[in-house]
């Protein structure tokens, strides 16, 4: 377990794990290292609990991703196949919809995000992991990433956008999370 101390023009110390396990502590500028190891050491519990359930949460999104083998080319070649199958009709129904057109729709395996929207190319890239979720959920990736041909920011009009044209947009996110375990 490494520990990495940062100090910044903060208020307050705050510590959190991250995704390897390693412990992130940040500190007022004018606090000493001995008041931050203290801090560290005050907490050691529970640096120890949250580690355990980082390590836990990893494991349970590697499980979910694992499901969809793409070491092989035909497997990689398999899931593209069903991908296009499945999400081709979703961008030409909802594109037209929606009066968007983009440029391409392409995939990759991602396992940060399950879309991505390039506003000036007007290209749309979902996640081939897409393949793991509910079609709704997937269809909601879809709006979303064409939403965002209309609004590129995550601000009010957006969510209006995706309202008028996926209604149960929060109930397909909440369900995606849960299914991909925070994914």
């Amino acid at each position: 377990m490494a520990i990495q101390l940062t100090y910044r023009r903060t208020s307050r110390l705050a510590m959190r794990i991250v995704k390897n396990g390693d412990v992130h502590v940040s500190a007022p500028i004018s606090l000493s290292k001995k008041e931050v190891e203290e801090f560290i050491a005050k907490h050691s519990e529970w640096i120890v609990e949250a580690r355990k359930k980082t390590a836990e949460r990893q494991k349970l999104r590697a499980e979910f991703y694992n499901q969809l083998p793409l070491t092989t080319r035909a497997q990689k070649e398999q899931a593209l196949f069903k991908l296009k199958a499945l999400i081709e009709p979703m961008v030409e129904r909802h594109a037209k919809e929606m009066g968007v057109s983009p440029s391409v729709v392409y995939y990759k395996p991602m396992i940060s995000r399950w879309g991505m929207c390039k506003v000036k190319e007007r290209s749309v890239c979902i996640s081939t992991y897409v393949l793991l979720l509910p079609e709704w959920c997937a269809e909601h990736i879809v709006v979303h990433e064409l939403c965002h041909l209309l609004e590129p920011s995550h601000n009010t009009r957006f969510h209006a956008l995706m309202d008028k044209f996926f209604p149960k947009w929060r109930e397909a996110r909440k369900e995606t999370r849960r299914v991909s375990k925070g994914g």
